[in-house]
């Protein structure tokens, strides 16, 4: 009888236990409608760059009107990406070509994408039902050395610059290139980071070294962003992630960090893998004596890594990034940046693309995470940091 007694009680329990996850699950979908999420890192406007689709339905890449609709994303920062090549070789113009692409998604689906220079604007976008498309340029090379071009690109609604990307260029060190030009940030650089308080652009972090960052800091009247970053705490030794020294900094400066979605951002087995992965293949070319540009190099890197799968993150290692900031500086300093449509097929399983927002919610939920501390790490944190950078820069006309 006490055999059949403790399996009923089990039974019972995880009936229970099934019931409570529904209803976490019921509300984190009522969260994501009610909730303004912000995602502050898409880059979709350099997909259609190469390829136009109609995103009014479902497209091949992470995001899309309907599964944004689905996620309950309220706010896709849209990335001018910029590659590094262009640095001295017509960024300016390049940039323009990719604000364009966001123009014509403008154009296209009034009715469903609207534009947003201001925290105001997403307010009203929200109420009216449209997805708000913000603007950040995505490496700074396209400023050309002149300062009148921040002017020039806020005008056309950029309201964030990720200072460098994979290389260094005339404004900072990045963390990708192991040459150190200017141990942080140039002369030009530092005026930048002055101007664009001035005007009041968003200062972003993410991709700079650790130099480059301090001296932001150091610098910036205005609070500011890193629009795709995760923590270093996870990830040792790795500098495009975030030190808990450079957290501490950022949350004492206002900012806020934009937790990345990418899996070898969030998971240090990822990161092992792939580097396990390279080794592999960087011996097999040696021991044969291929060029790593020789077609046949290309080939057999391109099997290997078919062969050799280094898998996913989960969408709790996510959270765990999430709740190391918390547990650090406190809930006003995080957000989510998911670098969606900018780093292949890599992103977390419960995590894959712009519809699975409940999901993280739902994990959020399931950490202890309560309504009004999910408001902040979805939307709220962001647009105080965004307000604030807007009230510095009046005071300073």
């Amino acid at each position: 009888m006490k055999k059949y007694l403790s399996i009923l009680t089990m039974v019972l329990t995880m009936i229970q236990i099934i019931n409570g996850q529904e209803e976490l699950r019921k509300q984190a979908e009522q969260l994501s409608k009610e909730l303004i999420i912000i995602d502050t890192h898409i880059d979709l406007p350099g997909l259609l760059q190469n390829k136009w689709e109609d995103i009014s339905k479902t497209a091949s890449g992470d995001f899309d009107y309907p599964r944004a609709k689905a996620g309950g994303l309220d706010v896709a920062f849209m990335s001018v990406y910029v590659a590094a090549r262009y640095e001295n070789n017509g960024a300016k113009s390049e940039a323009d070509s990719v604000i364009d692409v966001v123009e014509r998604i403008l154009k296209t689906y009034p009715d469903k994408f609207a534009r947003a220079n201001n925290p105001d604007d997403v307010y009203k976008n929200f109420k009216d039902g449209r997805i708000s498309l913000p603007m950040g340029i995505e490496n700074g090379s396209p400023l050309e050395g002149d300062l009148k071009n921040l002017k020039y690109f806020y005008e056309k609604g950029i309201r964030y610059i990720t200072l460098a990307h994979s290389k260094s260029n005339h404004i900072c060190d990045s963390s990708y290139d192991p040459e150190r030009k200017w141990k942080g940030l140039s002369p030009f650089g530092k005026e930048v980071v002055k101007e664009m308080n001035r005007l009041g652009m968003m200062i972003d972090v993410s991709h700079i070294t650790d130099d480059a960052f301090y001296q932001v800091i150091e610098l910036s009247k205005a609070p500011v962003i890193a629009s795709h970053s995760a923590c270093r705490f996870f990830t040792p030794g790795w500098e495009r992630n975030m030190s808990d020294e450079m957290i501490k900094a950022l949350a004492k400066n206002g900012g806020v960090i934009q937790i990345a979605f990418v899996s070898n951002f969030v998971s240090q087995e990822i990161r092992d893998k792939e580097a396990n992965n390279r080794n592999a293949i960087a011996e097999y070319l040696k021991a044969n004596n291929i060029p790593a540009n020789d077609r046949r190099g290309s080939e057999y890197s391109n099997r290997y890594w078919k062969e050799n799968p280094v898998g996913y993150a989960d969408v709790k290692d996510v959270v765990k990034h999430i709740d190391h900031v918390v547990k650090l500086v406190g809930i006003d300093y995080v957000g989510l940046g998911s670098d969606f449509d900018g780093a292949g097929d890599s992103f977390p399983h419960g995590l894959k693309d712009v519809s699975y927002f409940p999901n993280l919610i739902y994990e959020l939920l399931l950490a202890g995470y309560k309504k009004e501390d999910i408001r902040k790490i979805c939307g709220g944190n962001l647009l105080r940091v965004w307000t604030e950078v807007e009230r510095i820069a009046r005071l300073s006309k």
